[in-house]
């Protein structure tokens, strides 16, 4: 017999989610406790939603239920293999809508992925799937021509530390396209998903979610911003009451965390703008943890955005952040920051385009310029996050300037990734990221409040200000005035560790 695990000790709303997702599961043939499985069945399928705010448990209920899963005898399906289908088998993918929020989960030691990698698969050329059958469903050592033993060994090594197979491979020295021949969406249901960071998804991705999984349980934060287009609705809004699973008490309150204290103040519905900035004040006043800032710090801005609600005031923080640390107008300096805004390259360089994706250069990836490549219009880059963030990239990075209609242009290749400069995003661009301090620009959130707008009954500018300061993991920064403070020190990537696989990695351009 099987031995029993008890359940994590829980608050009493989380106690109460868990049960309900244990029967849930427990109906479609999971059981978690008893950690038994049943073959999947064809019935009819099941979404469920746990809701709550920032400090409330989704992360913990999500974590202990992907570990309760996987205990059970669930696999976890990669997005970059998910080896022999069996009818027995039940598996279970975590996922998040964008990969920096793939991202803030995987540095909490959840095995997430994006959405759109698990929709989106790999297909291997034969000869490599030998490799990935091995590190993945303990096979055979196997034999392939070009790789002598000592090279398997780093490809195990890596695979053990990392869980990557493209990775891993490419500690051996290969690219992407010489094993991964393209990719292909996916029309074959899967079984268990458990969605992360549910107030990003539109409808179109929740229908596809539906269509993929049987079993779907969203985890999301109703004081979120609403994608653009859904009216402030998230897709949870519309499920059935019995569907959704309220978490209502707030744990991280017992670190006495001022960030969090002041997030859940708007939840006043009498609290108004300038109520909510003496609160900020008052919380400087007595914690390090907020700051009552009269500039934008530049020296945070190379690797945390200022989190801003306007455009425009995007843009000009930008321009300020180049111009304190003399950037020439005609090029970038090593260790600006970058955000990819996709790739610009035709059906017929497909294998450049796989090269790029499964090194993790995808739309709306965290990158830092390192410098020119060996060819004109290539970068040297490094992707924040990924398992080989180093790689050399055809570029066309595109500048925006105050009062121009045309971005300014330092590097534009032919065709390749396209990136738009990092120092200030939009706050709804952050949603699903977190960085261990953050500045938050106030004035355009006052803009917000004085324009009198709402969105789904509650006031934008509550909105906003929920989601720009629940980025910050350790330290908020509530500027202002718009000043920049100048530079202590010149623009550097000695923070940027190098890889693992440094000293082995081809690091060949990736030609355009």
């Amino acid at each position: 017999m099987r031995k029993t695990v008890p359940a994590p000790t829980l608050s009493p709303d989380q106690a109460e989610a868990w049960d309900m997702l244990a029967e849930t599961f427990g109906a479609a043939g999971i059981d978690i406790t008893a950690e038994e499985l049943q073959p999947a069945t064809q019935d009819k399928g099941r979404v469920v939603a746990v809701i709550g705010k920032a400090g409330s448990g989704k992360t913990l209920l999500l974590s202990q239920l992907t570990k309760a899963l996987l205990q059970a005898g669930v696999e976890l399906i990669r997005p970059d293999w998910e080896g022999r289908r069996r009818k027995d088998r039940r598996s279970v993918a975590i996922l998040a809508p964008t990969n920096k929020a793939a991202f803030v989960l995987r540095m909490r030691g959840v095995p997430a992925t994006t959405i759109h990698r698990i929709l989106y698969t790999p297909v291997y050329d034969p000869e490599y799937e030998k490799i990935a059958e091995w590190l993945t469903e303990s096979g055979v050592k196997p034999q392939i021509e070009g790789l002598d033993d000592a090279a398997l060994d780093r490809i195990r090594a890596f695979h053990d530390q990392h869980g990557s197979i493209p990775g891993a491979l490419a500690a051996a020295g290969l690219r992407g396209s010489d094993f991964i021949r393209g990719w292909k969406r996916r029309e074959e249901g899967l079984d268990v998903g458990l969605i992360d960071e549910a107030s990003m998804l539109d409808e179109r991705q929740f229908e596809d979610l539906r269509e993929i999984f049987p079993v779907l349980v969203l985890f999301g934060d109703p004081a979120q911003l609403a994608p653009v287009g859904q009216s402030g609705e998230m897709v949870f809004d519309r499920l059935a009451p019995r569907q959704r699973l309220y978490l209502n008490r707030i744990h991280r309150q017992s670190d006495d965390n001022p960030i969090l204290d002041l997030a859940h103040a708007l939840a006043d519905e009498k609290l108004g703008f300038d109520a909510f900035e003496s609160l900020v004040r008052d919380a400087a006043r007595r914690d390090d943890r907020v700051v009552w800032a009269e500039r934008v710090e530049s020296d945070l801005m190379a690797r945390s955005p200022v989190l801003v609600w306007r455009n425009a005031t995007r843009i000009r923080l930008i321009h300020a952040f180049r111009s304190a640390y003399g950037a020439p107008g005609d090029a970038l300096l090593p260790g600006e920051p970058l955000i990819c805004d996709g790739l610009e390259l035709p059906l017929k360089h497909r294998k450049k385009r796989i090269d790029l994706e499964a090194r993790g250069l995808i739309k709306g990836a965290q990158v830092v310029y390192l410098g020119p490549g060996r060819k004109p219009g290539f970068s040297r880059l490094h992707v924040i996050g990924a398992e080989d963030p180093r790689l050399s990239a055809a570029s066309i990075v595109k500048i925006e300037m105050p009062d121009a209609e045309e971005p300014f242009i330092p590097y534009a290749a032919r065709m390749g990734a396209t990136f738009l400069h990092g120092a200030a995003v939009t706050i709804h661009k952050a949603q699903g990221s977190q960085w261990p301090q953050v500045q938050v620009f106030a004035p355009d959130i006052a803009a917000a409040a004085w324009s009198n707008r709402n969105e789904a009954g509650v006031p934008l500018w509550k909105r906003l200000t929920y989601v720009a300061i629940t980025r910050a993991q350790e330290r908020l920064f509530w500027v202002t005035k718009a000043r920049l403070a100048r530079p202590a020190a010149a623009l550097s990537t000695a923070d940027l560790e190098a890889p693992v696989s440094a000293l082995t990695l081809n690091t060949t351009d990736v030609d355009t």
